[in-house]
């Protein structure tokens, strides 16, 4: 049986899919969830990771996990990657053999520069030491941040967003769960970290060209300075990972353009662009 922890986001929700789609036998996790947020049967179980004794029952007859962390986890944990080893310490004792964590390109590229890297890399090395068998996926910028921009695209037709000409290879969350899905079934990807990126480098002003491309209707790009953008930020997340996310969207590393070929390589197709991604949730931008 596969635990999914963050099993109502954006990569947890297709994983569950994949994996019953798959014949897996699953139990979907996450601290507000419904019997309706998954397929038929699926079990569901409330549970808030930081509180590892809330994760127990999910545990029960669990040979695998899927492990996410989030930014709420981080920001409300007093010590992140202590109650990450307590969780893996309760897998283990449960029976749990596998761990898929999901965590960030960060963790490579700015573990020094900033807490929210060197949190996310104390995570991956407590996961490294747990004893069980381990898969670290380091995806960069998901396509799905683009649904901050959906409000504003809906009431005025307009995107807001600093750096317009600065790409990065942003990745669609449903190529995550794949990679993710092949990962908790498949014996082959144990003791591996995969970085997980799109097809190709795309700007805030390209993507908000997808955007109105799927929507059959112009948009009109605004480019917001540094200081806007930081303060939009400050009002859904820390200030520390405000300005690491500035750092990474403004003045990328030559690593956090790199386009990998992970993706490709474990399902042997190229992952989606995010002209696919805009077309599947333009409902979201009507």
């Amino acid at each position: 049986m596969i635990v999914v922890t963050g099993a109502t986001g954006n990569v947890g929700r297709t994983l569950v899919r994949l994996l019953t789609e798959a014949n897996a036998r699953v139990t979907a996790v996450s601290r507000n969830i419904t019997e309706s947020d998954v397929p038929n049967a699926v079990p569901v179980i409330g549970a808030d990771l930081t509180e590892p004794a809330s994760l127990r029952p999910a545990l029960d007859g669990a040979d695998a996990m899927f492990l996410l962390i989030s930014g709420h986890f981080v920001s409300a944990a007093d010590n992140p990657s202590g109650v990450v080893s307590d969780i893996l310490d309760d897998a283990k004792t449960a029976g749990v053999r596998r761990i898929v964590l999901l965590s960030s390109q960060g963790a490579a590229t700015r573990p020094q520069s900033s807490s929210h890297g060197s949190t996310g890399r104390a995570i991956e090395d407590a996961v490294q030491r747990s004893g069980m068998d381990w898969t670290i996926l380091r995806p960069g910028g998901f396509d799905s941040n683009a649904y901050a921009w959906a409000e504003s695209v809906r009431a005025r037709r307009t995107v807001a967003a600093p750096f317009g000409d600065v790409g990065l290879p942003l990745i669609d969350p449903a190529d995550i769960a794949a990679v993710a899905a092949a990962a908790l079934l498949q014996d082959s990807h144990a003791g591996q970290i995969y970085e997980l990126t799109g097809p190709a480098l795309t700007t805030p002003r390209q993507r908000a060209e997808a955007i109105s491309h799927a929507l059959g209707e112009p948009i009109q790009f605004i480019e917001q300075t540094r200081e806007e953008a930081h303060a939009q930020m400050l009002q859904f997340m820390p200030e520390a990972v405000a300005e690491t996310t500035l750092a990474i969207i403004g003045e990328p590393t030559p690593a956090e353009q790199r386009i990998s070929p992970h993706v490709e390589q474990i399902l042997g197709r190229a992952p989606h662009t995010f002209a696919d991604w805009a077309q599947r949730h333009i409902a979201a931008f009507r």
